[in-house]
């Protein structure tokens, strides 16, 4: 030890090596020096008190009785670098480490390290001096941990992280542990939201507990009896796994609400001092807020992505689940059902919306009872539901349907009224009908809404026809909102003439669509589309501003034209706005509002809703035209005709096809006739194309004709040299006129 102790050769020791020797000893930090062997040659009192052990149990001793066997491994790999090649980064460094005592306590100390040649060899001894870490120390370790934890918790990092770094931080500030984090949820079950170094087995074991009450009193009453909970009943597992000791307390929320449980196992053999309990009792406050904020988000997580009512999952979430149903790799097959309620409407109506809510909880519960545990279940939003069969080919999809049918039959109570839940079902299936979710669902829904249209109470399967129908309407829907948007839709005039006396009684406004790229697209394909995708009522409103606009501009170039009809979807009588809207556009363009007709569908017609005759009335009393559009080619009621404020009735061209050879034809059509003529309302007849059909229809009376025998469709232009041009006078307009021209008419032919 003396040769330690000598100075170099040019200069005096300032001391003898007995005195630094003594100085050494009672020094009150520890002090430890090996040789080149790696025995240690001094241990000093400080030593002694920091490891437990005299200097009689460690001199001659491999210094690795010292460390750990953790890091046995990284410290013989310090030092054999730093002998060979002299190159080190822990000679002279001051820095934190971790020991094992003689009775088996985890210590943390501060180690400086230096190394000096000794003897003729230079053979290379190290001196270590180590400072014990106070409890102030450990403290501050704590708190910064909980600065961790709440800087963590203010960014979008995510809860499992969190807890992940709060249990491997303390399985540094206690070495050789596991640490866990365990959630105890409102049916009392445990959870462990975190236990990276957990065995598998052992908190598969805890994840199978519930609480009972009285234990949920016992951990209120005392936090360290989380012990008992996840210690005391699996002890034999755990030593099976390496465990050998549990330090734990209950987390009490700020409600005083027992949320949670942090525990701290250990891999030694050896009883370890009161530190772990401290680490235990410091993180139960952060940890508290920790599970508060996990709680937070999950409710939040809940209201994204389930539906309040019935607790399945809403549209967004199926979503959800369907493309990552789709993104699975293998030879991968699932159904996709979409659920509609049959008359749903009217049970909230007649019952109120609460019973109406009743209801859907009723159902919802007796689909879940319908399904097996792997099925996947969704309110979309209203009265739809969508159910995911995962591994399932097409047969075992629609015979589930039909099960899920037959079993919705049977009546559900509600507010004392016994309801039968009739559903029509649509069926999609991947990877037949779509690459992704929206395809699914939106051919599921298309099904869905075929068989309410065909049959309700049944179902129908998706077929590659619908596949392709569902991607025009995709491609046209977008095409026609971006002409709408640009102005690419225009409008075409046909005339109507009076049948007596062969004037222009006016036009009818006729919507049509060329696309620079997709070329003429027929109406009867692009209103389809327009109703499909709710763009038709923007098209109306388009309609009957351009009419406007158009008769000015007729006017100001001396074509009087005395009337033009505007067609407008049915979803227009709906809103109350309609009448104030004509009111203004009239206002706007100074026309009569004579001059302006809105022709109306059966469906309109057959509307019981009171806004709807509300708005019709309010139409009138604009004084502008109403028109019965296509009359009788639906469910129209001769007692409802009465009630409209019509002005008149359009017979559709179906009936005047056939008109000279077809008696059922004959017949309905003079009886629309008479009824019209009766009923005061002017009655316009579609599709006029031979003289035979003029002859016939003017000896029934019937007052206005519209028809390729007059003249076709045609653009503004078109119609203005129309109208400068003589028109078609037919026998009996000639008798009528007394082969007189009216004044300021064109000649006739």
């Amino acid at each position: 030890m003396n040769e330690l102790l000598l100075s170099p050769p040019s200069r005096k020791p300032a001391l003898s090596g007995d005195a630094a020797l003594a100085l050494l000893h009672d020094a009150t930090e520890a002090i430890v020096v090996v040789n080149d062997k790696n025995d240690i040659i001094f241990f000093n009192t400080g030593a002694e008190k920091l490891w437990g052990y005299t200097q009689g149990e460690v001199l001659g001793h491999n210094v690795r009785m010292l460390v750990p066997d953790f890091v046995w491994h990284e410290h013989d790999g310090h030092v054999a670098h730093n002998r060979e090649t002299d190159a080190s980064t822990i000679i002279g460094i001051s820095r934190e480490i971790i020991f094992e005592n003689k009775h088996g306590d985890y210590i943390t100390g501060e180690l400086t390290l230096s190394s000096s040649p000794v003897g003729p060899k230079g053979a290379k001894y190290y001196l270590a001096s180590i400072k014990a870490v106070t409890e102030e120390n450990h403290r501050k370790k704590l708190l910064d941990l909980q600065n961790t934890v709440f800087q963590s918790l203010s960014t979008e990092m995510q809860i499992q992280d969190v807890a992940d770094l709060v249990c491997r931080e303390v399985e540094n500030f206690v070495p050789n542990t596991v640490a866990i984090l365990v959630l105890i949820g409102e049916d009392h079950r445990l959870h462990v939201l975190s236990g990276p170094g957990l065995p598998r087995r052992y908190a598969g074991a805890l994840e199978n507990v519930t609480l009972s009450d009285a234990d949920i009193m016992a951990l209120s009453n005392d936090l360290d009896e989380a012990a008992t909970v996840v210690w005391d009943s699996y002890k034999s597992l755990g030593v099976s796994l390496g465990l050998h000791h549990c330090w734990a307390s209950a987390i009490k929320a700020g409600n005083g609400k027992i949320s949670g449980i942090f525990a701290l196992f250990s891999r030694n053999l050896n009883k370890t001092s009161d530190w772990p309990q401290k680490v235990v009792a410091g993180c139960v406050p952060f940890c508290s807020v920790l599970i508060e904020q996990y709680d937070a988000r999950h409710h939040i997580s809940q209201l994204a992505n389930y539906d309040p009512l019935t607790g399945f999952l809403n549209r967004t979430a199926i979503h959800k689940v369907l493309k990552t149903l789709v993104g699975k790799p293998g030879d991968n097959h699932f159904a996709v059902l979409m659920l509609n309620l049959d008359r749903f409407r009217d049970i909230n109506d007649a019952l109120g919306h609460a019973n109406g809510d009743d209801f859907l909880k009723a159902v919802a519960i007796r689909i879940k009872s319908l399904c097996r545990s792997h099925y996947i279940l969704s309110r979309a939003g209203g009265d739809e539901f969508v159910i995911i069969l995962p591994d399932t080919k097409a047969a075992n999809a629609t015979a589930f349907a039909e099960t899920l049918i037959a079993g919705m039959e049977e009546p559900i109570e509600i507010g004392g009224n016994f309801l039968a839940a009739s559903v029509s079902v649509g069926i999609s299936m991947f990877p037949e009908n779509g690459p992704d979710s929206e395809s699914l669902i939106g051919h599921a829904e298309a099904a869905m809404r075929l068989a309410k249209k065909e049959a309700r109470g049944t179902f129908r399967v998706a077929t590659p026809e619908d596949h392709a129908a569902a991607q025009d309407r995709l491609v046209l829907g977008s095409a026609l909102r971006e002409s709408l948007a640009k102005g690419l839709l225009n409008l075409h005039y046909q005339p109507q003439i009076e049948a007596k006396t062969g004037e222009l009684y006016g036009v009818e406004a006729l919507s049509r669509w060329h696309h620079p790229h997709l070329g003429n697209i027929f109406p009867s394909r692009f209103i389809a589309v327009a109703e499909d995708t709710g763009q038709i009522e923007a098209i109306g409103a388009w309609c009957l501003e351009e009419a406007c606009r158009q008769i000015v501009a007729w006017d100001r170039d001396g074509v009087m034209i005395p009337a033009v009809s505007v067609n407008l979807s049915a979803g227009h009588f709906r809103k109350r706005q309609l009448p104030e809207m004509i009111s203004n556009l009239l206002t706007r363009f100074g026309i009569a509002p004579k001059r302006l007709t809105v022709e109306i569908t059966e469906s309109v017609m057959m509307d019981e809703n009171k806004d709807t005759m509300d708005v019709l009335n309010a139409i009138r009393a604009l004084d502008v035209g109403l028109s019965m559009d296509d009359f009788g080619t639906g469910y129209s009621s001769l007692s409802r005709l009465t009630r409209l404020p019509l002005t008149e009735i359009k017979i559709d061209r179906s009936f005047i096809m056939n008109l000279e050879h077809d008696a059922n034809a004959q017949a309905v059509t003079t009886a629309v006739i008479g009824i019209g003529n009766r009923l005061g309302m002017t009655v316009v007849t579609e599709g006029v194309e031979t003289e035979a059909q003029y002859e016939l229809l003017e000896s029934l009376h019937c007052d206005v004709m519209q028809g390729y025998l007059f003249a076709k469709p045609m653009a503004p232009k078109d119609l203005e040299a129309w109208f400068r041009q003589p028109r078609k006078i037919m026998p009996a307009m000639r008798k009528a006129l007394g082969k007189k021209q009216a004044p300021g008419q064109p000649k006739s032919k």
